[in-house]
């Protein structure tokens, strides 16, 4: 008979068996590895830096950047004009926003003066005097002489009639002796016209009229 053989429970296998589970263990180890670098390579992608990785060829590199680029372009093209619309206004265009009003504004008093200057005849007839001095060659001191020559005169009223002679007007311009303008008789300023023209000829300046008008009476 011969010699058993030594009984050995299952749960006790030889070295083998645990041999066997070791690659298995490294198995394990390489895949959970594996998948660590594969999530770092997604971070690195996701956060914009697929060309800066050192794996890639120079080819690559440039794919990646020139795509990243363009898309940004493509974006900012396509957005331009709504956000230069939508832009809030800054102290530039507020500044030619003023500049442009204060030119109106002046354009609208240039207007004001040339629609005063088209209207000269309206206006009072001391106004109508002073804004005709210089066109006579008058200086603006000249003016309270004029004053005082046509209040003695006719106290500066268009109509003004001198019962005993010819002389009618603001200047009382003898209509009998002198050639006036057609609308002598109805207008102040074709009146005052002719009145410093006729100071011109014959007496140089309003002073120099009012002066011989004090000392005879007339002028």
């Amino acid at each position: 008979m011969s010699k058993p053989d030594k009984y050995v429970p299952k749960h006790r296998a030889p070295g083998k068996h645990k041999a066997a589970r070791a690659p298995r263990r490294a198995l394990r180890s390489g895949i959970a590895l594996t998948g660590l670098a594969a999530a770092v390579t997604g971070v690195s992608i996701s956060g914009g830096m697929l060309s800066s990785d050192p794996s890639l060829t120079p080819a690559a590199a440039d794919v990646a950047d020139t795509s990243t680029s363009t898309g940004d372009a493509t974006m900012s093209a396509a957005e331009l004009e709504q956000r230069a619309a939508n832009a809030p206004v800054s102290r530039s265009s507020r500044r030619v926003r003023q500049a442009a009003e204060k030119v109106a504004a002046l354009n609208v008093a240039s207007g004001a003066a040339v629609t005063k200057s088209e209207k000269l005849s309206e206006g009072d007839p001391r106004d109508i005097a002073r804004a005709l001095l210089p066109e006579y060659g008058f200086s603006s001191d000249q003016f309270s002489c004029l004053d005082s020559l046509y209040v003695s005169e006719s106290g500066w009223r268009v109509d003004a009639d001198n019962p005993t002679s010819s002389a009618y007007g603001i200047p009382q311009a003898l209509t009998q002796l002198h050639d006036l303008p057609a609308d002598y008789m109805t207008s102040a300023e074709s009146q005052i016209r002719w009145g410093l023209e006729y100071i011109q000829g014959s007496y140089g300046t309003p002073c120099s009229a009012w002066s011989f008008k004090s000392s005879h009476g007339w002028y």
